[in-house]
């Protein structure tokens, strides 16, 4: 979703008013004929694209959790040989793209996770999974000293952190997207150096 630079398709239109609108109004208080206007086409239209809410929600919830993975993979890929604060730094960056520009998937995963089919659910589960394990490998390899089970809580602790943007304020009360995104990322790191840092 943030990551393409090509125009939408119809379906991806669909997907993006429909998070909007969800994390807006919840769930249950967006109906299909709003949710076509949104994209200008009649409500029935959507069910050449999808089958109901139900299926908007699954592919916004699911996609965006394989797309987080399915990116860091490919910034590990493409940083093969960088030192490893490199790839942590990357793969900040690449969290931040998506809480920076999908906020509204933020908000509905937080509300609306548990409205999803049980395997629905335990997919996106399981790619989050995925996803905390890729990190924690990279920052134990920046930290070698941080246990495992400290650098998975730094890690999820961060996740919440760079997550928090949806309760930031309107778009237009932050300091502009370049500063946000530098502001989280010493954050982030300063988040991670803390936890590595000895206990006194």
């Amino acid at each position: 979703m943030a990551t393409r630079t090509d125009a939408p398709t119809r379906r991806e239109q669909i997907l993006r008013e429909a998070a909007r609108l969800f994390a807006e109004r919840g769930f249950h208080g967006v109906g299909v004929d709003e949710i076509g206007a949104a994209v200008g086409i009649s409500g029935p239209g959507l069910y050449r694209h999808f089958p109901g809410k139900d299926a908007m929600l699954a592919e916004l919830l699911v996609g965006i959790s394989g797309q987080l993975l399915t990116g860091a993979r490919r910034r590990l890929a493409e940083a093969d040989g960088d030192p490893a604060g490199a790839v942590l730094d990357s793969l900040i960056e690449g969290h931040i793209d998506f809480a920076i520009d999908d906020r509204p998937l933020i908000t509905l995963h937080d509300r609306e996770l548990d409205r999803l089919r049980d395997s629905d659910r335990k997919l996106v589960r399981q790619l989050q999974r995925q996803y905390v394990e890729l990190w924690v490998e990279v920052l134990r390899a920046v930290y070698a000293d941080l246990a495992e089970p400290a650098a998975r809580s730094a890690v999820h602790s961060v996740f919440g952190l760079l997550n928090s943007t949806p309760h930031l304020g309107r778009p237009g009360s932050l300091p502009g997207r370049a500063a946000t995104a530098q502001l989280l990322h010493r954050m982030a790191r300063g988040a991670f150096a803390a936890a590595a840092a000895p206990q006194e």
